[in-house]
This record gives structure tokens, C-alpha cells and sequence, in this order.
């Protein structure tokens, strides 16, 4: 990771005192592994606070807890105190007739921060208060209790997608305790949704239902089977589903963006955005909701432009620049507030491109190729930059110089098609001019060999290229 992260003891392992010991024992947010495999703890705050959903007052102290351990892991310990007695105050507000042994993750968590200030006494103090209430259960410090294992999994489940495996078992393990549980059934039925894109599709259709059966007023899980039905083309119930779920909780971050993603799927663009809009109300500095807002902003930019014939864009003039206004407005937003969006710059480019600001777009070209992108987003950018050079700029070797370098990168997709005949007829053009042209005789022997090379590799793969990566753009500019 990018920061130094301490995870464990200060003291040498050969001299172990009973506290640490004990502190090894509890079941928390410090044994439990959060930050295994994470790049940095900027991307997995970010993740946890931003980019996850169900955000609800319901999850105030599973949110607590995990900012405190990331205050502690970047040295901030009492800021982390600071959260876990916030924690402590929610879960007495939310689970008061369970409030012991919901708080057993939280004075864990609180051993623990305790003893990396130093201060062992106060440590002791809530290790002992884990003991007290696991004495119940014949257990010292580690109790094997549903209501534990539910926490663990709804905290994993904050933690993003390396954690959904984890989740599912710890929802899985609750439920053979309490089979009808409404929140473990919840639980399952979320971490066997955000399992279903595994090459083991998980179908959590069923799963689904029965967390709705057993817990009617779980509206986002009313959303997520919405939104599996809409994949299954069962887009009726799905939609009186999403109807239901903002009727009956108007005002629910999870919600309102789940229901936009649905809205958005179906090319619903206004739907999307009023929503998002007001789970922008309650979150005001959120940089994926302004993401989201943009960037159906720029689908409904182009969906103007593509419902709109050219002798009539003088009359959708006025209310085509008012809609790159807002994508421009909302995604800049996204862009500086984050920075970790792919494609943004490429986005906000190309609207500037539209609004014939080149200057504007050219600093967003050269931001977006500054960062560090896969295959095929730097084919999309190097085909949305040659095509800018070559139409705007007028700089036509500019532009075979970029869409060159697009179809060198090793990586079948629409955008390396494109960019292939972009080049072939370029070439074509400038022979029609001048037979002799060695730029363009260059480019076609350029597109012969590429021809051959693949031809060559497909010969030897058992994988057919049809199969291979495709473009997430939304089109071509």
C-alpha cells in the first residue's frame, strides 16, 4: 500500500504480554483483514465512503467503525476514538434491546486503538468488557454469535468486491443460526447479487425474494431485484418494484442510486438524473453521484445528436449546449473532487469538443493521457484524439500518428476496428490525390502487415478475437 500501514504490535513477538494475546482473540475490524491486497488507503477510503452503497442510517455505526480503523491506520488515533464513540452512540439508538453484543466489534475495536496510543489500562478496560459479555457464551474474548457474524459481513461488504466472497459466508453462517432472520437474509441476498458477475453466476434472483419476503421494508433490495430482472427481460415487475421502493423510502441514498442505475439501463435519462439529484441533496460533495449525473447529461448530449438531423440542429442548438453545460459542470466536479474515474477527461474533452471550446478539450486530451489506463480506454482516447486532430485541427498527421498508436496496442476491441479503417482511408484519400504518396503507400503496407500478424496469431489461439474485450464507451465522437 501506499502509506505505511500498522496492522500488528510494536513489541517483539518473542515477549507477548496477556493483553495482546487477548487482543489477537477479538473478533474486529483489526483482525479481520480488511486492507489485504488494496493499492492504497486513499482508494479504499474513497471505496468505503463514496462508492459503496447503502449509506443509510441503519449502517451509521458499521460506518463508523470502519473510519475509525482507517483514522487509526493513517496515525490518527484519537480521531478514531472519536468515531467509535459515535459508533456507540448509534448502535444504542438502533439496537437498544441488543446493544451489548452489537457493541462487542466496537470495544474491540476500541482495545485495540487504546493500546496502540499506549494507554494499556484503558485497553485492558474494553478487553475486559468483551470478556464479560463472551463469559456469557463460555467463550473469553471470541464469541460465536449471529449478530457477530452479521457485522462482519456488512462491513466486508462496505469494503468493496475482494471482500463479497467473505461476506456471503459470514451472512451464510448467521443464517444457520437464525434461517429466518430478516437482516442476515438481507445481507446474503446483497453479497449474492454483487457475486453475480463471477464466472459462477450466482443467480440471486430467489435469494432475493426471500430477504423481500422476510423483510418487506428493505426497499434497496427491493432495487437490486428490480434491477436483476431487468437483465432477465422481466422489466414489469421490476419497474412496479423500483416504484414501491421510492414510495415507501423517497428519501434513501441506496435507493435513489439503484433505482438510477435501473432508469439509466433503460435509457430513461431524466428519471436518472431527478433521482440522482436528490441523493446529491443528502450528499452534496459525493463525486460518484456527480459522475453519474454528467455522464447521463452526455448520454442525452448524444442522444440529441443522434434524434436530430443536421438541417434541424439549428433549431436544438440553444438546448444541446445547455445539456453540455451540465455534463461539463458535473463531471469537472467528479473529476477534482476524485480523480479516480476512467474515461472522465476523455468525457469532458470531447464535450468541449462539441462546444467548440478546443483549448479547453485539448487540456483534458492530454490529462487523460497522463493517467494510467487499460488497453482499451487508450484506444478510445487515441481514436477521440486523432478524430479531434483530424476534424477540429485540421492536423491530419497528427492524427494518423495517434491512430496509429491505437491499433499497436495489443487489444481487440470496436475502437481498434475503427481506428483500422480510419487509417485505411486516409491512405485511400491521399492515393486518390497522388498515386505515389508515400505516407499513405506506408499506412496500407502498415495495415497489411497488422492483417497478417493477427491472422497469424488466430491461427494459434484456441480464442476467437469475436469474444475478446469490447469498448464500454458509450460511442464515438
Amino acid at each position: 500500500m501506499s502509506q505505511s500501514v500498522h496492522l500488528f504490535f510494536s513489541h517483539s513477538e518473542t515477549t507477548k504480554s496477556p493483553l495482546e494475546s487477548s487482543l489477537r482473540q477479538l473478533k474486529c475490524h483489526f483482525t479481520w483483514n480488511l486492507v489485504k491486497g488494496e493499492k492504497s488507503l486513499d482508494d479504499f477510503e474513497d471505496r468505503v465512503c463514496n462508492q459503496i452503497e447503502f449509506q443509510n442510517r441503519e449502517f451509521k455505526a458499521t460506518m463508523c467503525n470502519i473510519i475509525a480503523y482507517i483514522k487509526h491506520l493513517r496515525g490518527q488515533n484519537e480521531a478514531a476514538l472519536e468515531y467509535l464513540q459515535q459508533a456507540e452512540e448509534w448502535i444504542q439508538q438502533e439496537h437498544t434491546d441488543q446493544a451489548e453484543i452489537r457493541s462487542l466489534v466496537t470495544w474491540g475495536n476500541y482495545a485495540w486503538v487504546y493500546y496502540h496510543l499506549g494507554r494499556l489500562s484503558e485497553a485492558q478496560t474494553y478487553v475486559d468488557k468483551v470478556k464479560q459479555v463472551c463469559e456469557k457464551f463460555s467463550n473469553p474474548y471470541s464469541i460465536e454469535c449471529p449478530q457477530l457474524d452479521c457485522e462482519e459481513g456488512w462491513t466486508r461488504l462496505k469494503c468493496g468486491r475482494r471482500q463479497n466472497e467473505r461476506a456471503k459466508v459470514c451472512f451464510e453462517k448467521a443464517l444457520e443460526e437464525k434461517p429466518h432472520d430478516p437482516e442476515f437474509s438481507s445481507g446474503l441476498a446483497i453479497a449474492s447479487y454483487r457475486l453475480d458477475d463471477r464466472p459462477e453466476p450466482q443467480n440471486p434472483t430467489d435469494t432475493l425474494r426471500q430477504a423481500i419476503r422476510l423483510n418487506p421494508n428493505n426497499q434497496y433490495v427491493k432495487v437490486l431485484l428490480a434491477q436483476k430482472l431487468q437483465k432477465m427481460n422481466e422489466e414489469d415487475e421490476g419497474e412496479r418494484l423500483v416504484e414501491e421502493a421510492l414510495e415507501k423510502a423517497p428519501n434513501a441514498t441506496d435507493v435513489l442510486r439503484g433505482a438510477a442505475k435501473l432508469y439509466q439501463s433503460k435509457g430513461a435519462f431524466d428519471k436518472a438524473i431527478e433521482l440522482l439529484r436528490k441523493a446529491l441533496d443528502c450528499m452534496p460533495h459525493n463525486a460518484y453521484l456527480h459522475y453519474h449525473i454528467g455522464c447521463s447529461y452526455r448520454a442525452k448530449v448524444l442522444q440529441t445528436l443522434y434524434d436530430v438531423e443536421e438541417n434541424d440542429m439549428n433549431g436544438k442548438r440553444e438546448k444541446l449546449q445547455e445539456l453540455i453545460e451540465q455534463s461539463v459542470d458535473h463531471l469537472k466536479i467528479a473529476d477534482e473532487n476524485s480523480g479516480k474515474f476512467s474515461r472522465v477527461c476523455s468525457y469532458l474533452a470531447s464535450l468541449y469538443v462539441l462546444a467548440d471550446q478546443y483549448e479547453e478539450a485539448e487540456y483534458y486530451f492530454q490529462k487523460e493521457f497522463s493517467r494510467e489506463l487499460t488497453p482499451v480506454a487508450k484506444q478510445v482516447l487515441h481514436l477521440r484524439y486523432g478524430n479531434f486532430q483530424l476534424f477540429q485541427m485540421k492536423c491530419e498527421d497528427k492524427a494518423i500518428h495517434h491512430f496509429i498508436e491505437g491499433v499497436k496496442i495489443n487489444q481487440e476491441s470496436k475502437e481498434k476496428e475503427k481506428i483500422k479503417s480510419k487509417l485505411q482511408k486516409i491512405a485511400k484519400n491521399r492515393l486518390s490525390k497522388n498515386a505515389a504518396d508515400s505516407k499513405a503507400l506506408h499506412l496500407l503496407a502498415f495495415l497489411q502487415e497488422l492483417n497478417r500478424e493477427l491472422q497469424s496469431a488466430d491461427e494459434n489461439s484456441e480464442q476467437a478475437l469475436g469474444s475478446l474485450v469490447s469498448s464500454a464507451s458509450l460511442a464515438e465522437e
